[in-house]
């Protein structure tokens, strides 16, 4: 390879980590800020043991998985993590790190687990062949909504008409619940605002949970 050729490659490899390097700080610096203003703490420092922690699938994915610009406190008197998220896929050249955002709520009710999220294309074929998930009576719903639960009768009763409402006509996002947490994520990094936005979907889900079934969960755990 020609001398001038291989500056320019190096040059261009500085140039990306030098550019990549300043986008982090300033992520750092803006999720930094949005944290102390909740007067919660704030971490830059890798997570390794989260996808240990908290069995959601979407801290399983790939290798390399850690949490990082990690921000924990209470609000609303549950505790809350909202973090980005690092996992690899490939190697070699086919080598790719994916980083999205998420948040954490802890509940004060038992859950069982289930997964809300929006409805795909890919889904829609799985469905061809009798793959498909839990359909409501709401037919907006169940066109705009994936919902995969292990007790469809739970599913059933946590998703309710004026969930099913709320769902619809709030931002959407991946969710999904676990024994004593819920997490919501999209598959890219939030903006501070949307943390927000994550934060009030989940705890509007649990806001809305019949007292009967509340009952229920506590009597059997």
């Amino acid at each position: 390879m020609m001398p001038g050729l291989i500056f320019l490659f190096v040059a261009v490899f500085i140039v990306i980590a030098v550019v990549g390097a300043h986008m982090a700080g300033q992520r750092r610096k803006v999720v930094r800020t949005w944290a102390q203003g909740k007067g919660w703490r704030f971490s830059q420092d890798k997570d390794h043991d989260l996808h240990e922690r908290h069995d959601f699938d979407c801290l399983q994915r790939g290798r390399s998985r850690y949490a990082y610009n990690i921000c924990q406190g209470q609000w609303d008197d549950l505790p809350v993590r909202a973090f980005d998220y690092h996992y690899t896929t490939g190697s070699g050249k086919n080598r790719t790190d994916h980083n999205f955002s998420a948040v954490i709520l802890g509940t004060l009710v038992p859950l069982k687990r289930m997964l809300i999220r929006p409805e795909g294309v890919f889904d829609k074929l799985t469905a061809f062949f009798g793959l498909d998930d839990i359909d409501f009576e709401s037919a907006e719903f169940s066109r705009r909504f994936f919902v995969k639960a292990d007790d469809r009768r739970w599913a059933y009763d946590v998703i309710h008409q004026r969930t099913m409402d709320f769902l619809l006509s709030s931002p959407q996002y991946s969710i999904a619940f676990d024994r004593d947490c819920v997490i919501a994520w999209r598959d890219r990094r939030l903006q501070p605002e949307q943390f927000d936005e994550a934060m009030e979907l989940v705890k509007g889900i649990l806001d809305r949970l019949p007292d009967y079934l509340i009952q229920q969960q506590r009597q059997e755990a």
